[in-house]
């Protein structure tokens, strides 16, 4: 990766170089398109014997594609291939974010209301407690597999005391800011892996207990003004975060 190097120490074990080497030669084989994205691997077993080395050491060199986001492995299963080398710029909405590295989706709206939640209120150090809530079900239009769950809370202002009753331009929360001069300037992310929940996992249509991302996203103006706060689940074989965070 740019900007880091790796250092081998004699001292090290064997089976690092080893793993490495086999990870090495599998990055290669997805980054080229030879794996492309989706392709499931060959087993622990095949790729030890086509490697000559232990399952273990196979083992190291596929976690360490895992975390660096190139492959997802999924328990009884086997590991997928979930790199495609571009990058999803959400800064003008998922929807079209998606759309643009060739994975549309529609969107079903599951809730647009004015809402209070004092907490989040206090949290974000608001006097009003008073929220848009504007949740939604994101599913790819080839399959209508689920990919997304978002929950957006946006503080009442003046300009979006209509939203409820005009609804979302274009459907989209970043344009229904826009209107109301809402520019985003700066913000935090912040993510996890959890295991859906009964409810979050019906609405999904997965397994409770699955494994999901959730990220926490907070955008503010130039003036420090909170727009809008979005905790989102998302399907981890179809998102990984690198983020370049700016509104400018």
């Amino acid at each position: 990766m740019s900007g880091q190097v790796s250092i081998l120490h004699m001292s090290e074990p064997v089976f690092t170089s080893k793993s490495k080497s086999v990870a090495a030669t599998l990055e290669a084989e997805i980054r080229k398109g030879r794996l492309p994205r989706g392709t499931q691997l060959q087993s622990e077993q095949a790729l030890a014997r086509r490697f000559s080395v232990s399952r273990n050491t196979v083992r190291k060199g596929l976690e360490d594609l895992a975390q660096r986001g190139f492959i997802a492995t999924q328990g009884g299963i086997g590991s997928f291939v979930t790199f495609d080398s571009r990058m999803i710029d959400n800064r003008l909405g998922w929807s079209r974010a998606l759309a643009e590295v060739g994975a549309p989706t529609v969107t079903d709206l599951l809730r647009l209301e004015i809402v209070r939640e004092p907490d989040l209120a206090k949290t974000l150090n608001l006097a009003d407690d008073r929220f848009v809530a504007v949740d939604r079900l994101r599913r790819l239009s080839s399959s209508g597999r689920a990919i997304s769950l978002e929950r957006s809370r946006i503080p009442l202002v003046a300009a979006l005391r209509n939203v409820v009753t005009h609804g979302l331009t274009d459907g989209s929360v970043s344009r229904t800011l826009a209107d109301a001069g809402l520019r985003p300037h700066d913000g935090e992310e912040w993510a996890e892996v959890i295991m859906l929940g009964k409810s979050d996992a019906a609405v999904l249509e997965r397994r409770r207990g699955a494994p999901f991302l959730r990220t926490r996203r907070l955008t503010r103006t130039a003036a420090n003004q909170p727009i809008e706060h979005v905790v989102s689940l998302l399907d981890p074989s179809r998102f990984r975060l690198h983020l370049r965070f700016s509104g400018q």
